[in-house]
């Protein structure tokens, strides 16, 4: 996963900054590949801007961030969803819940 984000350079920019006992993460890199990163923030300010119904998180942290720092939120999580969906061969399901390993709504899936 840190290596398809790192591709697509919504990672962190390697080390963290301390101030104040508050640990905050560096700037984003410019590494990885410069057309897939503007097609996902292109494509993240583009739901921000024309979603007829935004998830509740995404509504929360627009009244609490930046907005580009909203739409880099969203195309890091627009990445890491086609990251998953590329790496477990699924199809993309609007209302799928992901079920942490061990837990009883993953075994029952399983079983």
């Amino acid at each position: 996963m840190k290596d398809f984000q790192a591709f697509v350079d919504q990672l962190a920019a390697s080390g963290t900054l301390l101030t104040g006992g508050k640990v905050r993460v560096g700037h984003l890199s410019k590494r990885g590949d410069p057309y897939l990163r503007t097609l996902l923030i292109h494509g993240a300010r583009s739901v921000i801007e024309h979603a007829k119904t935004k998830p509740k998180w995404l509504e929360q942290l627009l009244v609490r961030r930046p907005k580009n720092v909203v739409v880099v939120a969203l195309a890091n999580k627009m990445a890491r969803t086609a990251w998953a969906l590329i790496a477990h061969g699924r199809a993309y399901q609007r209302d799928w819940q992901s079920a942490r390993p061990g837990s009883a709504v993953a075994q029952a899936a399983g079983a």
